[in-house]
């Protein structure tokens, strides 16, 4: 299997692994220990642990986002960019790698390929950090992913991060459902309407769902506003059948 994409022309192209492959579990020389985030990740974790980096663990497992697996990887992520002052540049190199696996197949199949090793993996995600010029945290947490084997949870620990960065600059979130993914300029139009609707700023929480055809889902709170050509079409079905 080759791994490599036009959009990110460093990376290297991996070689073929035989048939019997296994996911092995190195210690990789890109990042040192195998967990430099001290462990955090793994299981649900009391207030007050101490990552290998000298960072309160500060988590909340009784709900919400800290209750998932990807958002313990988000939260601990948040947590360290907000104590070393780098949420603009942690949330910046995020947004890059969200378009990465929206556009990239490529990048999508290093995420979630059961063939490639967590050696080979990490040693590729470093090379993307390279050629993306991710900042170094963003690059020493796929660094993880990898030899944690949870670079599968990637996009959901990406819209974790952003809901906890957005509640952090007191903003609203509204879940956002396309039927396909969203580029830049349709997500800009979606934030400045919804704005214009509420009276302040608002983060989206991107999602696909091709089931509802085309069309948008909006949630915003307890509110939700369905353009989804699946409900149109459901809709006027029934009014057919009246």
């Amino acid at each position: 299997m080759t791994i490599y994409s036009r959009r990110l022309p460093d990376l290297p192209r991996a070689t073929r692994l035989p048939a019997n492959a296994r996911l092995a579990s190195p210690q990789s020389p890109c990042y040192g220990p195998r967990d430099p985030f001290g462990g955090l990740f793994e299981a649900p974790f009391s207030h007050g642990t101490k990552s290998d980096l000298g960072v309160e663990a500060r988590v909340d497992n009784s709900g919400g986002i800290q209750a998932s697996l990807a958002g313990r990887y988000a939260t601990a992520l948040f947590e360290l960019a907000r104590d070393e002052k780098q949420l603009e540049a942690v949330g910046a190199s995020l947004a890059s790698l969200r378009r990465a696996l929206a556009d990239s197949g490529d990048f999508r199949a290093l995420t979630t390929s059961p063939v490639i090793s967590r050696g080979e993996a990490a040693t590729t995600v470093a090379a993307v950090a390279k050629s993306m010029k991710l900042d170094p945290l963003t690059a020493k947490f796929l660094g993880v992913l990898a030899n944690n084997n949870r670079l599968a949870e990637l996009g959901k620990m990406i819209a974790a991060f952003d809901l906890l960065a957005a509640a952090h600059r007191g903003e609203t979130t509204a879940s956002v459902i396309s039927a396909h993914p969203l580029d830049d300029d349709q997500v800009a139009a979606i934030k400045s309407n919804l704005k214009t609707r509420l009276g302040r700023d608002v983060a989206v929480d991107l999602s696909v769902d091709p089931a509802i055809l085309g069309g948008l889902v909006v949630k915003v709170g307890s509110q939700m506003i369905d353009g989804s050509i699946r409900t149109k079409l459901n809709t006027l079905a029934h009014a057919m059948k009246g």
